[in-house]
């Protein structure tokens, strides 16, 4: 793999892109056991938020608040990834749900998802592809 092929991102050009995205992965482990889950989500000030229903998701935070958000986007010669590992929280604060409400995170699909869940981001990181053939294993 040519050394050009990846780019190690900064944090701030990591948040960039974290903040543009809509939808990420939470990746959670509880009593060793890994879980993942496709979400929308909105991310500024150092903070990830999303919306939830009780389930699933819910229950493994409260039994282990280390989360991990992946987000990531490509087209076919180009590529990034950003990972965002921090401790979450369930918002139950009122003013703190009024702010979230005023956000721009809004549910994709209907049904109740009427708690907020926040990520305090203590470390990002990215990476940017170029894709291209395999140098050592070109196929001709």
């Amino acid at each position: 793999m040519s050394a050009d092929a990846v780019e190690k991102l900064s944090p701030e050009q990591s948040w960039e892109l974290l903040e543009g995205s809509v939808l990420g992965r939470l990746a959670v482990c509880v009593d060793g056991k890994p879980d993942i889950f496709p979400l929308n989500i909105y991310a500024a000030d150092g903070k990830i938020l999303f919306r939830t229903a009780e389930g699933t998701k819910l229950a493994e935070l409260a039994c282990n608040d280390n989360a991990v958000i992946e987000t990531d986007s490509f087209t076919s010669r180009i590529g990034w990834s950003v990972v965002a590992k921090g401790r979450a929280r369930t918002l139950v604060d009122s003013a703190e749900i009024e702010a979230a409400d005023r956000s721009p995170l809004r549910p994709w699909v209907s049904g109740t998802k009427t708690t907020y869940v926040e990520i305090d981001v203590a470390s990002i990181s990215g990476r940017r592809f170029i894709f291209g053939p395999d140098p050592d294993r070109e196929i001709t």
